[in-house]
């Protein structure tokens, strides 16, 4: 076959994907990470935890502030933004703000998304001082009598920009420049607990009711992939035993975006393949799409005694690295102590990076070994790259 002709054919197949009319999407939007199904199940108790916390607000009262924690994928921010609806569907007396706080991480864009919310539109970027900007955001509260409640979505990252303590004072203690206004934040965080630091005059104010996100079970995962299966796919696009497989996987994973994305992906090669189903292959080679994608985000997340430890442990030689020994290593680079090292691996082990087990020796038999739950060379390159 000549050049020419190896580039129409190709040329040719890629116009076939591009331009192809069928699709066994039904809709696309409902694999995506933000998409709010409107049927939302097994965060009843959260959802009416959080609708507890703003109630007061309802009632010319502060609303209480909460830390809302649980692994990635467990239903946290969903279960926000689904609050915050219902309340502003059935009262204006509360302003409800959702703050991305990976993309957001500063003064100021903290509160133009506020300042966006009330007036419909961000306030100018230069040219105006910050003080003016939350003067007119906590002017307008003040004079339209309404009480504000602002999520903080992975609200870690502004401990990571030392933000944190400025933000939560400037929403928390507003009413003592502006009297009668009444403030609130729900801090979000894919987490064990809430750990980070606040400054006394911060503590003294956000006292927060926690609100816990357990992972989803396995039967609640398959459930959850039947309603995106039948929402987002037309009829007979896979089968049950595909969507058992992919619900194992993602209880594997422990991480409801694992397999709603495998979903998504294993329906576009399906696609590209010019077939009407998704089969097996199309499933096998969207994990091995999909895998280090996520493996990838999680471990962005990380602080740094948490990549320090991860380091350590992909650095060890053999399969019986014990939790002794990575102490050890831990404590002669960073010297912080044991509890500080234990809170680091109980978190590695919630984001399901390693695993840990008892093997009955030492002190009362707690011993551990530590088990890499993925391919070290995956974990270093990321490190390395990073």
């Amino acid at each position: 076959m000549t050049p020419n002709n190896s580039m129409r054919r190709s040329a040719k197949g890629i116009d076939d994907i591009l331009l192809h009319d069928e699709t066994i999407f039904r809709d696309m939007n409902v694999f995506d990470q933000d998409y709010i199904p409107e049927n939302f199940r097994y965060r009843e108790s959260q959802m009416e935890a959080l609708a507890i916390c703003i109630r007061p607000a309802l009632k010319m009262g502060r609303p209480i502030n909460a830390v809302v924690l649980g692994s990635p994928a467990t239903g946290k921010t969903t279960s926000v933004k689904k609050v915050f609806e219902l309340v502003e569907r059935s009262s204006d007396r509360v302003v409800c703000v959702y703050v991305n706080c990976q993309l957001h991480t500063t003064r100021f864009n903290i509160f133009s998304q506020i300042y966006n919310k009330l007036f419909g539109h961000l306030p100018p970027e230069t040219g105006v001082p910050f003080s003016r900007i939350y003067q007119k955001i906590m002017q307008h509260l003040a004079d339209n009598k309404k009480a504000l409640v602002v999520a903080l979505d992975d609200v870690n990252y502004l401990f990571h920009s030392k933000n944190a303590n400025k933000i939560f004072y400037d929403i928390l203690r507003a009413q003592e420049v502006y009297p009668g206004i009444k403030t609130g934040i729900f801090a979000i965080l894919s987490d064990i607990e809430f750990r980070h630091a606040l400054d006394k005059n911060v503590n003294s104010v956000f006292i927060p009711q926690e609100i816990v996100f357990n992972p989803y079970s396995r039967s609640e995962i398959k459930n959850i992939l039947d309603g995106r299966v039948k929402a987002g796919f037309y009829p007979k696009v896979i089968s049950e035993e595909l969507i058992d497989e992919i619900a194992d996987e993602t209880l594997l994973n422990g991480d409801l975006r694992v397999g709603i994305d495998l979903l998504r992906v294993s329906a576009n090669l399906a696609e590209a393949d010019a077939s009407k189903s998704i089969e097996q292959k199309h499933v096998q080679e969207a994990l091995k799409k999909s895998s280090s994608i996520n493996l990838i985000e999680t471990l962005k997340s990380l602080s740094k005694n948490e990549r320090v430890v991860l380091n350590s442990i992909t650095s060890f030689p053999g399969d019986n690295l014990t939790a002794g020994e990575l102490f050890e290593e831990f404590s002669e680079k960073t010297n912080a102590s044991y509890s500080s090292f234990n809170r680091v691996l109980n978190k590695l082990e919630f984001l399901r990076l390693i695993d840990t087990k008892f093997t009955g020796k030492g002190f009362k038999g707690k011993s551990r070994v530590i088990i890499l739950r993925f391919e070290t060379g995956d974990i270093r390159k990321f490190m390395d790259d990073h």
